[in-house]
Parts: C-alpha cells; sequence; structure tokens
C-alpha cells in the first residue's frame, strides 16, 4: 500500500451481507462497449472469515477438521434429546 492512502474511517466487512447477496460487475471496454456480468456465490458455497482463514487455507483443512467435530456434535445433540425426553 502507498503511505497516502488513508484507512482510519474505514469498516471491515462493510458490504460483505450485499455481496452474499450477489453483485454486478460493469466493464467499460476501450473500444466503448461494455459487458455486464452477474455474480452469485455458489449453491452451498461457505464463505470463511480471514482470520479463520489463518488456520485452513484450504478446504482440505476445513473438511478434515469438521470431520473430526462431527462425532462430538452428534454426543451432544444425543444428549440434549434425552434431557428433553425425560422433562
Amino acid at each position: 500500500m502507498r503511505t497516502e492512502y488513508d484507512f482510519t474511517g474505514g469498516v471491515r466487512g462493510k458490504h460483505y451481507k450485499a455481496m452474499q447477496a450477489g453483485y454486478t460487475i460493469t466493464i467499460h471496454k476501450a473500444d466503448g462497449t461494455t459487458v455486464v456480468k452477474d455474480v452469485m456465490p455458489k449453491d452451498g458455497a461457505v464463505v470463511i472469515e480471514p482470520d479463520i482463514r489463518a488456520y485452513f487455507p484450504d478446504s482440505e483443512s476445513v473438511n478434515k477438521t469438521l470431520r473430526c467435530l462431527i462425532p462430538i456434535l452428534s454426543k451432544k445433540r444425543r444428549t440434549k434429546a434425552k434431557k428433553a425426553g425425560q422433562k
């Protein structure tokens, strides 16, 4: 970044929710033509926050970790279901 850039009033993630809903890119070419592209996130896409990306740089690492958590989550859900049935 150049030293003359000033981001003191910037807000991180300001447009995050809007981007999740999709967005349009307008490209103005040198020959005078304009190309408009509508961009939508792929169905089922999951966005990982930047602080988490440092620990999970790729899909393989995310999937491996989530598979390790599934048995723990299943146990907690069974325990909650048992407690709810005892009331």
